[in-house]
């Protein structure tokens, strides 16, 4: 009776780390794709990232803006302030899951300090705030 309760414990925990180990890989995935699309320039392929609804500072803009809302800023940001190097400095998590990185955005003669959090909405992680402040 021991042994088949040792198995079942241990079934239980190798599907409780499984299912820990999925969600950060989902994270870090969600992760590089946005470091990939601001790498680039990409409003386009940043917005697909964006929850529905997303809290932006960006230099002329900051608020709470739909995800079609913020494409738009974000590209006009992008088209003003062309990248020129994109790096993380630093990333992290929170007590609640979320996960957040904080790089430099080099533009010409502009450096800005990138911030962006992603949280988990309906099992999918999504960009709930981007901030680029001018350093």
């Amino acid at each position: 009776m021991k042994s088949l309760f040792h198995i079942f414990s241990t079934i239980i925990l190798i599907n409780l780390i499984s299912f820990q180990a999925k969600s950060v890989q989902a994270q870090d995935i969600v992760s590089d794709e946005v470091i990939e699309a601001i790498t680039k320039g990409n409003a386009s392929e940043l917005s697909k990232l964006f929850n529905s609804t997303i809290d932006i500072n960006i230099p002329e803009n900051e608020g709470t803006y739909s995800k079609n809302q913020a494409e738009i800023i974000v590209k006009k940001f992008f088209k003003k302030n062309p990248v020129t190097k994109f790096t993380i400095n630093h990333s992290g998590s929170s007590n609640d899951g979320s996960k957040y990185s904080i790089g430099t955005y080099i533009s010409n003669d502009k450096t800005y300090r990138v911030y962006f959090l992603l949280k988990k909405t309906s099992e999918k992680y999504f960009v709930q705030q981007l901030q680029f402040e001018l350093e």
